[in-house]
């Protein structure tokens, strides 16, 4: 794809029509199902899943090597998943699939990862939800994965048409009560089974001790105090049971206001300054209130603002950066230029006895791929409308948000004081981004999981909201999260040696957020967690459920699998001597006490006390158009600040930065694309480099094996081919999510989709022919 930065191999040519045809009835079909039956592949369900629906002679369409073909077998429903069943079982159960997810298959949906449903009615595509009074013929699932499956309903037996459509639309569409979650019969189920959650080393700041850890970590502790204050959630809900406050702000404040207005620590830095966010505070109309209400936001404010060593700046997310309505309408035009079009039905043997495709319940058959010409005739005008969309303005607006305050922290030694209405949203992505510019701890993956743990899942982030887990209101939806890993992915794409995990693992996090046997991204806040644990209708004495986190990769993947999760161009820390960590200590206690750039002036009385009124009417609710701070000199600074950085070397274990120019902001293909088979480079990206690497690295480990072996048996071994966990000359760019490529051949670009580029008249005599675009 010229646009995207990829284009098709063996996507370029017209695909080829069946030379062949068949005259079988669909009633013929019908009457080889006891032969089908003892092919069909086993449902396999995980504790506590159970079948709720299913139909036969369902065909699936399948695009591969730009030919479209279809697949016989069975569609089923359950609690967890939808699940195609092909009876071609070796297709399916490919071994050249090595990527595999032990918990969702490669035709597995789970009902949470469904985005819309359609139906074909006379060649006509509908939306479907509620009761239906005619049922589709065709039922296209478009996934939040951008996946989209194509089934065939016209040689399926009407009631079981009836039985499989209204059932997943049911569980996929309808509202749901949070314990009706398949996350909580997964958990009894695994519980009774005596099945436990291994252990990570995660940080989940769940307990007063991790809190103190990180505050010792960053150096935090000289001026945060870890508060138990909210413990068993008796002050808010809103917040965890425990989290980190200024050490002069008395805990008596965090209740008498519940936690509204309280500044909350996120991250400290080497020279002393740090990062907090607010939430602001309920809006009153009583005179006595408010004007409580300011007196404490007042004192709030002279707690963290102390001149000339500590001044704040705030930032307010809410009224002065992006809307969640801006990027939930952003994501929704974006996501539309990955879910490529469905190909016509099938004809068959009707009543005039027309012809009908090749069709055998044991094998599969070729469609005409008109999947590709849409792909091609979209791609002529992709930049217009990706730019249309606004997604990678979005993605560039939060970089350089984050920048910002970087820029404050480090070259300014300024405290920045994030507000937001819930502090749960915006806060969340920003503080994030900020922590992993300044942080390499939060670059590696223990670092970026505990990243995720303390800032979202403890943050309050509202998962079930935001991915509409439950069905219950759509205009809540916002991919938040998904935005905090595409800012991610552009530093990982552009910073690789400084990241020790890979856009994989990035893309499988994603995918993550919709499989309902993790607890991590299914609650709105630790306070609804907890109060969810317990079994309803047992006796007090019981258990609580142990719900699993999404951060043991090993109940998703396979050990070969993992391998894929690390970055094996990732540059570790050096260690340092007893002699180095003395002279790092003394830095840092230098660097908290005093600012390492000239500090500036205490700021006059009449400007602390704007400032001062300006604080207490955004947290008041009454908002401000213009940025608090803003100016021409924090733009200045802002700019030299970035340019000063991108002019040195990288250090990839201080402090990094992205380029956010126009075009380094890129799409995140590996997540976006993949599921598009035009869309890929054979043998290229930097996933197959990567994948090389993974080669070397296993052949070395293996030769060093044999060598120990024959050092201790003196013996020469046996001559083994080296087991590598993939051959990488035969990858594409997709890879590992889509199927390794079976035919070599070069990139071709069709003419027959950029008439409009040249000569229609000479471009129309050769509309079979291709561009060789070599290697690209």
């Amino acid at each position: 794809m010229l646009g995207k930065g990829v284009v098709g191999g063996g996507g370029g040519t017209k695909a080829p029509k069946p030379s062949f045809v068949s005259y079988v009835r669909p009633e013929e079909i019908h009457t080889n199902e006891k032969e089908v039956t003892e092919k069909e592949v086993t449902l396999h369900l995980l504790p506590g899943e159970q079948l709720l629906c299913e139909a036969s002679t369902v065909l699936k369409y399948v695009q591969e090597d730009s030919c479209q073909h279809g697949v016989y077998g069975r569609l089923v429903c359950t609690d967890f998943k939808i699940a195609f069943l092909g009876d071609d079982e070796s297709a399916l159960d490919n071994d050249e699939t090595q990527f595999k997810n032990k918990v969702v298959g490669e035709n597995d949906i789970t009902l949470h990862c469904v985005d819309q449903i359609y139906g074909v009615f006379d060649e006509k595509k509908k939306t479907l939800f509620g009761q239906l009074k005619k049922y589709p013929e065709k039922l296209i699932i478009h996934c939040k994965d951008l996946r989209v499956f194509q089934f065939c309903l016209r040689y399926t037996k009407e009631e079981e048409v009836k039985r499989i459509v209204s059932g997943i639309i049911h569980h996929t569409q309808a509202p749901k009560l949070l314990k009706r979650l398949f996350l909580f019969s997964y958990a009894t189920a695994a519980q009774n089974n005596t099945v436990t959650e291994p252990k990570n080393h995660t940080i989940m700041f769940d307990t007063l001790k991790d809190w103190c850890w990180e505050l010792e970590r960053t150096k935090g502790n000289m001026k945060y105090k870890a508060v138990s204050v909210n413990e068993g959630y008796k002050v808010c809900e809103r917040l965890p049971a425990y989290f980190v406050v200024p050490t002069p702000l008395p805990e008596e404040n965090v209740q008498r206001f519940q936690g509204h207005g309280i500044p909350i620590w996120c991250w400290s830095c080497h020279n002393g300054s740090a990062l907090l966010k607010m939430s602001a505070l309920p809006k009153e109309q009583d005179d006595g209130i408010l004007q409580i209400q300011k007196s404490f936001l007042d004192g709030v404010y002279k707690t963290i603002h102390r001149p000339p060593y500590e001044i704040v700046k705030t930032e307010d997310l809410s009224s002065n950066f992006l809307s969640l309505q801006e990027i939930q309408t952003a994501y929704s035009k974006f996501k539309q230029l990955f879910l490529i079009g469905f190909p016509p039905l099938p004809p068959y043997c009707g009543s005039d006895n027309t012809a009908t495709l090749l069709f055998s319940p044991s094998s599969a058959y070729q469609l005409p791929s008109d999947n590709s010409t849409e792909f091609w005739d979209t791609d002529i005008k992709w930049f217009s409308l990706l730019e249309s969309s606004s997604w990678l303005d979005i993605i560039r607006r939060c970089l350089k948000k984050a920048i910002e305050i970087t820029e404050c922290m480090e070259a300014q030694n300024m405290n920045v004081l994030l507000l937001e209405e819930n502090a749960s949203d915006l806060c969340c992505l920003i503080s994030s981004l900020v922590q992993l510019m300044m942080d390499p701890h939060c670059r590696t993956r223990i670092g970026f999981q505990s990243l995720i743990q303390k800032e979202w899942v403890m943050g309050g982030h509202c998962f079930l909201d935001r991915c509409n887990h439950l069905r219950q209101n759509d205009k809540e939806e916002v991919p938040v999260f998904l935005l905090f890993l595409d800012c991610v992915w552009q530093l990982v794409h552009q910073h690789p040696p400084a990241f020790e995990f890979t856009e994989t693992y990035l893309t499988v996090l994603s995918d993550s957020l919709y499989i309902p046997i993790f607890s991590t991204f299914f609650f709105n806040s630790p306070h609804q967690k907890d109060t969810n644990m317990g079994r309803e209708g047992q006796d007090t004495q019981s258990k609580p459920l142990n719900l699993l986190t999404v951060w043991d990769w090993s109940v998703q993947f396979e050990p070969k699998a993992q391998t894929l999760l690390k970055n094996p161009l990732y540059v570790e820390k050096p260690k340092l001597d007893k002699g180095q960590r003395k002279g790092m200590r003394f830095k840092h206690q230098r660097q908290l006490s005093l600012p390492l750039t000239q500090s500036k002036s205490s700021p006059k009385r009449g400007f602390f006390r704007e400032e001062t009124d300006h604080l207490i009417k955004n947290l008041l609710g009454k908002r401000i158009s213009k940025l608090i701070n803003s100016s021409d000199e924090l733009q200045d600074n802002f700019r030299e600040f970035y340019d000063s950085w991108h002019s040195k070397p990288t250090d990839y274990h201080g402090l990094l930065l992205p380029h956010i120019e126009g075009p380094e902001i890129k799409v995140w293909a590996q997540r976006y694309l993949r599921w598009i088979p035009e869309a890929q480079i054979l043998g290229g990206s930097r996933v197959a480099t990567m994948s090389k690497l993974l080669e070397m690295i296993e052949e070395v480990q293996s030769l060093q094996e044999k060598i120990d072996e024959r050092h201790h048996s003196q013996q020469a071994p046996q001559a083994e081919a080296p087991c590598l966990l993939r051959n990488s000359a035969r990858l594409s760019s997709l890879f590992p999510f889509a199927l390794l490529q079976r035919h070599s051949s070069k990139p071709v670009l069709p003419t027959s989709g950029w008439k409009a580029l040249g000569d229609e008249d000479d471009l129309a005599k050769r509309e079979d022919e291709f561009v060789d675009l070599g290697d690209v």
